[in-house]
């Protein structure tokens, strides 16, 4: 299992860094976790492709974390020579942004359809709606590969889930914007890997800035991120989404912070950063 981190970026635009997005890689099936901005672009970086994809997962509905969906859905059905539909799963609510997606999309798709002759129905995205409980589909039960969604607490923003991948004894967990709560407790219990959105309130909380400092109360910090790792015995916690982004050569505070509360391993990666998942061990 390869978890591979396509964007560490946040809302705010970073040259260096692409919106949130995670490549996961195990069992033979390429899982793309959220859409932000630039996601095709890594993906490409990374060896993998809009028609690649076995199934994306949306964490939750903010835009950061949605943004460049409509280039997956789009991009996607240009490529594919036969008629391929998107499986997408996300929490309630992810119907409606997909219906309203392709309406947006509804010009482009007739420009196409009227231009290529083989083209003869617009993009088909079948939707999954997941808040607790094992995602079921064909294409994970075929290659051995569990994926279980949680409840997580990003509030307002509601409902949210993260996502626990398990194959081969392998664990990763993509937990998306949360504080800590039950959920993501449950999700991340004894994972190998595990991906959690961070900021620095320390760091905030020197910018005279409301709308900033709003979202110090519904994000984990360094800290609650490193204290979730060590409760649940994860084995490597990678921070990421990190607000303020990191200065060149700043990532080693981040680390620094995390690992005065868990003892494991602590990544803040660049993007495209790949962190191999071990198996679990016995004990």
């Amino acid at each position: 299992m390869l978890v591979t981190l396509l964007g560490t970026g946040s809302p705010l635009p970073d040259p260096e860094r692409a919106g949130p997005a995670t490549l996961v890689r195990t069992g033979g099936l390429d899982l793309l976790f959220d859409c932000g901005r630039g996601v095709l672009m890594r993906l490409a970086a990374a060896g993998s492709s809009p028609t690649a994809l076995a199934t994306v997962f949306l964490t939750h509905l903010h835009s950061d974390h949605t943004s460049d969906l409509n280039d997956v859905i789009t991009t996607r059905w240009v490529m594919s020579m036969a008629p391929s539909p998107l499986t997408l799963v996300g929490p309630p609510g992810t119907q409606a942004v997909v219906d309203r997606t392709l309406e947006m999309l509804s010009d482009d798709i007739g420009y196409r359809i009227a231009h290529h002759d083989d083209l003869t129905e617009g993009p088909q995205v079948h939707v999954i709606e997941v808040l607790d409980g094992p995602v079921e589909l064909p294409a994970l039960a075929a290659a051995g590969v569990a994926v279980t969604a949680a409840p997580t607490d990003h509030r307002p923003v509601t409902p949210t889930v993260g996502y626990r991948i398990e194959h081969d004894g392998r664990s990763a967990v993509i937990a998306g914007d949360t504080v800590p709560c039950e959920g993501l407790d449950r999700l991340v219990a004894g994972a190998g890997v595990y991906v959690q959105t961070v900021i620095r309130e320390d760091v905030i909380a020197q910018i005279p800035l409301a709308r900033l400092q709003d979202v110090c109360d519904y994000h984990s910090t360094v800290t609650q991120a490193a204290q979730t790792a060590a409760r649940a015995g994860v084995g490597t916690l990678v921070l990421t989404h990190m607000v303020p982004a990191p200065p060149p050569g700043g990532a080693q505070e981040w680390i620094d912070i995390a690992s005065a509360h868990f003892g494991g391993t602590v990544l803040a990666p660049d993007d495209l950063t790949a962190v191999e998942v071990p198996p679990a061990t016995a004990g």
